[in-house]
């Protein structure tokens, strides 16, 4: 098996005997659902299977098997013998269906699939929108700070200061500057969290280039606009991706963060903590399952751009 595979295989293997172990572990050892639910349980809040078996002739009234769709199962046996009424449901919720023998398998929508979903694209727009801000402005100061060496001296003990804030100090402050439900509050939030971060790499990665080729360019009488674009930028370009790998996870953790502290209902934030205030524990874990998702997605997609801003770095020389 080739390295980049080993780099692929290994984590999923990692993570399924996590969840392998989670399981049974929970089983085993009697575990209270309000304390640790099941991997199954959780996952069952986003997808279903259920198994209807032709050959069980059995009767099932319809209370009971409402009873049954509503525990946190990933995997429900039903028999054939079930109303119209119960059946309507889960055929219009059918992601796919197969055959198993004499079952027909039907793999459903979780129970609280769509509103994660949409509580997910919700909290992930505010997520987005504070790393651009935060970026950007990020960027640009780092881009003014390397150029005058005393601002970025008095600048940079200000932003290590800063950034050393928890969020809760900043999120009742930026609700109640922008309101609750408005979702800025939170976008100033993540910016505030990935703007020093970026702003810190972006200027070491400024004034990490070789002086001995600032001289050389200089001595071709390179202006200050050429030697930034052909010197300075390059070489800070694997430090800019650096804190964007760091601004990734972080602007997850601060758009979910701030909504614990008020916002609308839709957002994953109050998801959560109106699940776990009501002792729905399996659909708060699939929340949070969903938002690490996103924060991967983001990592990922933050790693495929910096390939393709930067082939010619040694790190992805094969």
């Amino acid at each position: 098996m080739s390295e980049r595979s080993q780099q692929i295989v290994a984590p999923i293997v990692i993570l399924v005997v996590i969840l392998l172990a989670w399981e049974g572990l929970v089983t085993v050892l009697r575990i209270e659902q309000f304390l640790l639910p099941k991997p199954s349980a959780i996952l069952s809040n986003l997808v279903r299977v259920v198994r209807i078996d032709s050959a069980d002739p059995a009767v099932l009234a319809d209370n009971e098997a409402a009873a049954l769709l509503r525990v946190n199962r990933l995997v429900v046996d039903l028999p054939a013998g079930i109303s119209p009424q119960v059946l309507a449901p889960l055929e219009e919720a059918s992601i796919a269906e197969f055959r198993q023998g004499s079952r027909r398998v039907l793999v459903t929508r979780g129970v609280n699939l769509t509103p994660i979903l949409q509580a997910s694209w919700f909290t992930l727009k505010e997520a987005l929108g504070g790393l651009a801000l935060g970026g950007i402005a990020g960027v640009l100061v780092a881009l003014a700070t390397a150029r005058w060496t005393a601002t970025r001296e008095a600048l940079l003990p200000f932003a290590i200061a800063a950034n050393s804030m928890p969020i809760i100090a900043f999120a009742p402050i930026f609700n109640n500057w922008f309101g609750i439900d408005n979702p800025f509050s939170k976008m100033a939030i993540v910016a505030v969290m990935v703007f020093f971060p970026l702003m810190i790499n972006t200027v070491r990665g400024l004034v990490s280039v070789p002086p001995r080729s600032l001289e050389l360019m200089r001595s071709y009488a390179a202006s200050e606009f050429a030697i930034l674009l052909k010197a300075r930028i390059p070489t800070a370009l694997p430090y800019l991706f650096s804190g964007l790998k760091v601004a990734g996870a972080l602007a997850m953790i601060g758009a979910i963060v701030g909504e614990y502290f008020g916002g609308p209902r839709i957002a994953l934030g109050v998801f959560i903590t109106q699940e776990a205030a009501l002792f729905r524990f399996a659909s708060a874990w699939a929340a949070i399952f969903s938002a690490c998702t996103m924060g991967i997605v983001l990592y990922l997609l933050i790693l495929l751009a910096e390939r393709l801003a930067m082939p010619w770095h040694s790190s992805f020389r094969s």
